[in-house]
């Protein structure tokens, strides 16, 4: 079995990828490109494919199969950037990656911990040498209510990792557990939102949670109240968020995920024209942390990212099935 890999980061990711293709007896080619149509020759005499978040279209789909292409992984756990449906009827196999909680979970903590304590002002005026304190008054993340969205692997670590600091914490889920009972109480959101310091985003990017927290639902979050979401850009009204910061509605927000960011993130954008100007807003606003989607970004998670794609690939090799396969 032979897999390319597309987007391939080679200061990282190239020797978690050597060393599972090396112990799986699996071999690989790569690039640091991302696919187009342009470059989908490179994987001619492949098999199989692992990319990251770049959207994988109908039409790119069909050159893969053209080309011989059976399967495709996803180096990340959120797979809406393909074209699912396509790629099954073309009978492409697909499978998204596993990673453990715990390093999405600890920079969700980092966040809360940066809005609350306004750390972007603080870092600000120190790198201009004002070193006053007026504007600069922080809250402790220990006397705060926390509403966390979405009590799956990373939102329970999230309620763990909370316990320590004495919170108290309201949970929201359609599918409650036994486990996060024991540490949260579990609320409806519209009794979540308005009773909560700091609301955080744990939530799947599918359809039916498509701005799950709009204009409607900002409204009812307390005025000095914190929104974090580490999750999935389109769980948030970005223009509705901005009304609310704009007049003064919502404490503060810190994000690593915000709508519209496909194709601006994983490179060095520094001379380049974005188009996203909800991103440039948020950017300028001094109770606003925004980062480029990388809670995900340790040591740890990226080497399980590429280990669970070759698994899942050499798996559906072998006409078997897989944890990690999209269903």
């Amino acid at each position: 079995m032979k897999i390319f890999a597309f987007a391939l980061r080679p200061f990282d990711e190239l020797a978690y990828l050597e060393r599972a293709c090396h112990e799986l007896n699996v071999e690989f080619d790569w690039t640091s490109e991302y696919p187009t149509l342009e470059n989908a020759s490179l994987a001619a005499g492949s098999d199989a494919l692992t990319i990251i978040t770049n959207p994988m279209t109908a039409e790119l789909l069909d050159r893969y199969h053209e080309l011989g292409i059976r399967a495709i992984a996803t180096r990340s756990i959120g797979y809406d950037h393909i074209d699912v449906d396509h790629a099954r009827s073309l009978g492409m196999r697909v499978a998204h990656a596993a990673y453990p909680p715990e390093g999405v979970a600890d920079y969700t903590i980092m966040l809360m911990l940066m809005a609350l304590r306004r750390a972007k002002q603080v870092f600000r005026h120190a790198g201009v040498q004002n070193f006053g304190l007026e504007g600069k008054l922080g809250r402790s993340l220990g006397s705060c209510t926390v509403g966390v969205v979405g009590t799956g692997a990373i939102g329970s670590c999230v309620i763990r990792e909370l316990t320590g600091f004495g919170c108290r914490v309201l949970a929201c889920d359609p599918f409650p557990r036994d486990d996060v009972r024991a540490m949260a109480e579990y609320v409806e959101l519209e009794e979540l939102l308005p009773e909560s310091d700091v609301v955080t985003l744990h939530a799947p990017g599918l359809a039916e949670n498509h701005h799950m927290i709009g204009a409607a639902e900002l409204a009812l979050m307390k005025p000095d109240a914190v929104l974090i979401n580490a999750a999935r850009g389109m769980l948030v009204d970005t223009d509705a968020l901005i009304t609310a910061l704009e007049q003064g509605r919502l404490g503060g927000a810190a994000l690593d995920t915000i709508e519209h960011e496909a194709g601006l993130y994983y490179l060095d954008r520094s001379l380049d024209v974005l188009a996203n100007r909800e991103r440039a807003i948020l950017m300028a606003l001094p109770n606003v942390v925004v980062s480029p989607h990388m809670a995900f970004y340790t040591a740890e998670d990226v080497e399980q990212m590429v280990r669970t794609n070759v698994e899942a690939l050499l798996a559906f090799d072998r006409g078997d099935d897989s944890l990690y396969e999209v269903r």
